[in-house]
């Protein structure tokens, strides 16, 4: 049976402009960082409040996304944050365009998303 998610992978375009994005501005935690030469590729993990999360990979030349969020496949990625406005502050201090706040019609929840360097979309969901 399944525990949990274990991870998500994400395959970038350009792998230091990524991996700065979500080390620097997002704040995740490096727990490991390969170059695989057979595939000219790396490979990092990384970790958010000391658990492994996500895997960012570079391939050489990948294909850009088909379109919006609502294209097949994975539709977004979400944080959960305890502000939204810290989150909001810290983003827009590192000149990330951040989209109005929503509220969740069945939750009554606010959230917002953003782009990461490959136009993912990425959600901040307040707790």
């Amino acid at each position: 049976m399944l525990n949990q998610i274990h991870h998500t992978a994400i395959i970038c375009s350009d792998y230091e402009a990524s991996k700065y994005f979500y080390v620097n501005i997002l704040g995740l935690k490096i727990v490991r960082e390969i170059y695989r030469k057979e595939r000219e590729s790396y490979k990092l993990d990384l970790a958010l409040n000391g658990k492994y999360c996500i895997e960012l990979f570079s391939f050489p030349n990948p294909p850009e996304r088909i379109s919006k969020p609502e294209a097949t496949g994975l539709r977004h990625l979400a944080f959960e944050v305890d502000n939204l406005e810290l989150i909001i502050n810290h983003l827009k201090n590192s000149n990330i365009y951040i989209e109005p706040i929503r509220i969740d019609e069945f939750t009554h929840k606010r959230f917002t998303f953003i782009t990461d360097p490959d136009n993912l979309p990425i959600e901040f969901y307040e707790k």
